[in-house]
């Protein structure tokens, strides 16, 4: 299979999500940011970060990470120490999500309420 044919097969309203990417990513034994650039030239923009950086519209609901009530420090110590120039790596933050059994949408959520940037993006889209 070509990237242009598994980018194609896997639109949802015209734009790629991202653990799509991934999936392909990994079909095609290839690097993910290989496919959101070639994702770039066919015109086709990434949507649904999976840590939720960049909302998207799902059963007519805006999805995107928000701020959290309270943080557990396990977590929040994790984050911290991931940090690389004031920033926690994409990679570093679906680990802390693997590592500690959640979604790395709570991840992303975390951030939102430690005030973290996440970046950058394993895809290269930020």
């Amino acid at each position: 299979m070509k990237i242009e044919e598994g980018l194609r097969g896997r639109l949802i309203d015209g734009k790629l999500p991202c653990a799509a990417a991934f999936e392909l990513a990994t079909e095609l034994g290839i690097a993910p940011i290989q496919v959101r650039e070639k994702a770039d030239n066919e015109g086709i923009h990434i949507s649904r970060c999976q840590l939720g950086l960049f909302g998207f519209e799902e059963f007519g609901e805006r999805r995107s990470a928000c701020p959290l009530a309270k943080v557990p420090k396990r977590i929040e110590e994790k984050m911290k120490a991931g940090l690389v120039n004031g920033s926690l790596p994409c990679v570093k933050a679906w680990r802390i999500a693997r590592e500690e059994g959640i979604a790395k949408f709570l991840v992303g959520s975390a951030a939102e309420t430690l005030s973290l940037r996440i970046g950058p993006c394993q895809l290269g889209c930020f």
